[in-house]
């Protein structure tokens, strides 16, 4: 066994103090996902998505996060795809954006809620043409024999695209994630870090500290 038991830094970013939290986690997030961006992160918008299965099997992967506002999270899939198929059997889900540079991470808890056509169709087109083919050739999480069978496929819906727009493809939508908690970790000297959840009922968001 390979010991990493002795792989430690200390967390000298900075804290964070109760009386800088707004009343909305949305109004928090925003700000840190643009000091993310500020800060040149690799792939800022990266998060990791976790489902689970029927019986029981949590799934995690990374998934970017398309869009944020006061209703939550959206981000695209394929439909056929693990993760979609889960969702459809259990729709909560957990989101984890993990800012190791700045010694943050925010993790979200609630309920996945398919987009219309209409939304899904809003950002398809926005997509690089290449991305919108990409989403005809996968058959997401399906077993494939070779890398080559992929490419063969893809060079095909490539020449048959090639004069005009790309379709949306059917199978292909997003979800919507509706918190129903967020919580806001900032690392700290000597493992004290500061962790605040906001949990949401009929009257709002409540605001607690957790221990590190």
């Amino acid at each position: 066994m390979t010991d990493l038991s002795d792989i430690r830094r200390e967390y000298t970013k900075g804290g964070l103090r109760r009386s800088e939290l707004p009343e909305d986690p949305m109004a928090l997030f925003e700000r840190w996902m643009e000091q993310a961006k500020a800060a040149e992160l690799t792939d800022p918008t990266a998060m990791c998505v976790a489902t689970v299965d029927d019986q029981g099997q949590p799934y995690q992967r990374i998934v970017l996060l398309k869009r944020f506002d006061e209703q939550g999270f959206v981000f695209f899939t394929n439909l056929g795809s693990r993760k979609a198929t889960q969702l459809k059997q259990n729709a909560h889900i957990s989101l984890l954006f993990p800012w190791h540079p700045l010694e943050r991470q925010v993790a979200v808890t609630g309920i996945a809620e398919p987009l219309s056509t209409a939304e899904v169709l809003k950002y398809f087109v926005t997509r690089p043409k290449e991305s919108q083919i990409a989403a005809w050739v996968s058959a997401q999480s399906s077993k494939l024999s070779a890398r080559q069978v992929l490419e063969a496929k893809f060079m095909e819906m490539k020449q048959k695209f090639s004069a005009g727009e790309v379709p949306l493809p059917s199978f292909w939508g997003g979800y919507l994630v509706r918190p129903s908690s967020i919580e806001f970790w900032q690392g700290g000297e000597h493992r004290l870090h500061d962790r605040f959840i906001y949990e949401k009922s009929a009257e709002g968001w409540a605001i607690e500290r957790l221990a590190p």
